[in-house]
């Protein structure tokens, strides 16, 4: 079954979500880009109040292909206790290198790889991630600005990525500005969650204040769809 991840930025905002019971609580700054890090400290504190009650996410931020950069990045927030730790591959010819470079962690932290639809991401990378010791791979879109992800790519290719994914046995995660309408239908891929921002907050905007209402109704859809 499809779970649901939803990404706050704050400790109210991660007990609102708690409270509405979401599978995977994200945490990041969604000001500072598509993948925005929160304050280590800031992180720590949200993950003691938790408490193991629900699994956490965290991104690093959108930092550039620099393997010592991210390795270092990924050691930090590790040391918060999250569960996984999402690190945005962003076209670059050091991708191979990052990659490389964090199969020295793998084995102790939960890695999630994000690709991001909207810059004709490389599939391949997919098994050279998993060969890597990563966890979990998800598709997300770096341009918010253009629409969701199902505005980005293909039904055709999102559905082959999810299959490629899965036949892993990887965590397979779908996110991109999703909206209430693309969930029937990503649905029907079975991934194993769909991310949410900016559809849980007033007037959808990705940085604004998350809306009770909004969560509960993605909730709802994804139970029922």
């Amino acid at each position: 079954m499809t779970g649901m991840l939803a990404s706050v930025n704050s400790v109210e905002e991660a007990r609102l979500v708690l409270a509405e019971n979401v599978d995977i609580i994200d945490l990041k700054n969604p000001a500072l880009g598509s993948l925005g890090g929160l304050e280590i400290e800031l992180v720590r504190k949200i993950v003691t109040i938790i408490n193991g009650a629900c699994p956490v996410s965290a991104t690093i931020g959108d930092l550039p292909m620099q393997p010592e950069l991210i390795f270092n990045a990924v050691k930090a927030m590790a040391e918060t206790g999250v569960n996984y730790i999402k690190i945005g591959f962003f076209p670059d010819e050091n991708q191979d290198q990052v990659i490389e470079k964090l199969a020295q962690l793998a084995s102790n932290i939960n890695l999630i790889a994000v690709l991001f639809a909207d810059t004709n991401p490389d599939f391949s990378l997919i098994d050279r991630l998993i060969v890597a010791g990563f966890k979990g791979i998800m598709l997300d879109t770096q341009d918010k600005t253009r629409g969701s992800l199902t505005e980005a790519m293909s039904k055709t290719q999102i559905e082959r990525f999810v299959n490629h994914v899965k036949s892993t046995s990887a965590i397979c995660g779908l996110a991109g500005s999703l909206t209430l309408d693309d969930i029937p239908m990503l649905l029907a891929y079975q991934p194993d969650y769909l991310g949410f921002r900016g559809a849980l907050c007033d007037k959808h905007q990705r940085a604004g204040r998350l809306n009770v209402q909004s969560v509960q109704a993605i909730k709802q859809a994804i139970l029922l769809s």
